[in-house]
């Protein structure tokens, strides 16, 4: 396949990560909101990082030391690329948001240079490369953001595959982020520490009520089962507001709610998108009693993944 232009662009949705019950290995995407990378193929054996916009804090430019500069990286040296990519990042993902901020870049920048290979890859045969620019921001390889990014809607990511995991069209996420930071080495400090096996055993059983409600899309099901015991309620201290906001969304109807990724986001899950939007006043209300303006997007729980533009 001949390379029809040495210039790409592809943006890639924001997405919730975890789902409450997935730790690290289950999320969604959100549409509406995330980042924009364009990639040009160069004749030099090297990624460099042209340019970041959108931020106000500095984001590294070294390729290594960048989620998008890795992920190419580690695309070059697996196919063994006679050339290289030159990045410019467009940030719409706030730093620190628990939005996947991070994956988003990564993945977008991925799906540029894809369009550029000669032979372009199936997009699942993005995601080791994706792990590996992941892996930079987060200290770990974990795909629970990746996974909706690149293909879309709900996704159980494990260490070595990528499971679309089917909802009704119905069926909504409202997400709402507070104007605040929560650095993600942070919040997954605060994970450290003892565990019951009880917890353990409850955790699995939410994840496997979800899935099934999911795959049967029987809300009772995702009702009984959305609920995190091992990891809000460790991380739910550091998010000034959390508590009133997860129960202003279950008092709207929300099938259930918790912290998207790492925090301070919140979001929940709606059997109708007039339900997220109304619950929606009421979620951003707590936040603001709390001192903290917000931002909220209500998206279709299947939302598409990252495009090229």
């Amino acid at each position: 396949m001949a390379v029809a232009s040495a210039v790409a662009r592809a943006f890639s949705p924001a997405s919730v990560g975890n789902a409450a019950v997935g730790f690290d290995i289950l999320g969604h995407a959100i549409a509406g909101v995330g980042d924009t990378v364009s990639v040009r193929r160069i004749d030099a054996p090297e990624v460099r990082i042209a340019a970041i916009r959108g931020t106000p804090f500095a984001l590294p430019l070294q390729a290594p030391d960048n989620t998008a500069g890795a992920a190419l990286i580690a695309l070059r040296d697996a196919l063994a690329l006679p050339f290289g990519f030159e990045i410019e990042i467009d940030k719409g993902i706030a730093l620190g948001s628990g939005m996947g901020g991070s994956a988003a870049s990564c993945v977008a920048a991925l799906v540029a240079a894809n369009a550029l290979l000669d032979t372009p890859l199936p997009r699942a045969g993005l995601y080791p490369f994706a792990l590996a620019g992941e892996a930079v921001a987060s200290g770990g390889r974990h795909g629970d953001n990746l996974g909706p990014m690149l293909l879309g809607g709900l996704v159980l990511s494990t260490a070595e595959r990528l499971v679309p995991v089917p909802v009704p069209d119905a069926w909504h996420s409202l997400l709402v982020h507070p104007e605040a930071v929560l650095e993600t080495r942070r919040a997954r400090a605060a994970l450290q520490g003892h565990y019951a096996l009880g917890e353990f055993v409850q955790q699995s059983a939410n994840l496997a009520l979800v899935l099934c409600g999911c795959f049967n899309a029987d809300a009772s099901l995702v009702r009984a089962g959305l609920r995190d015991v091992l990891v809000e309620p460790r991380r739910a201290g550091l998010i000034a507001g959390f508590a009133a906001a997860r129960d202003a969304a279950l008092a709207g109807g929300a099938m259930g709610a918790s912290i998207s990724g790492a925090g301070p986001s919140v979001f929940a899950w709606f059997e109708q998108r007039t339900q997220a939007e109304a619950a929606q006043v009421a979620v951003q209300r707590a936040f603001a009693e709390a001192g903290f303006d917000s931002q909220g997007w209500v998206s279709p729980l299947n939302a598409p993944g990252a495009q090229l533009l």
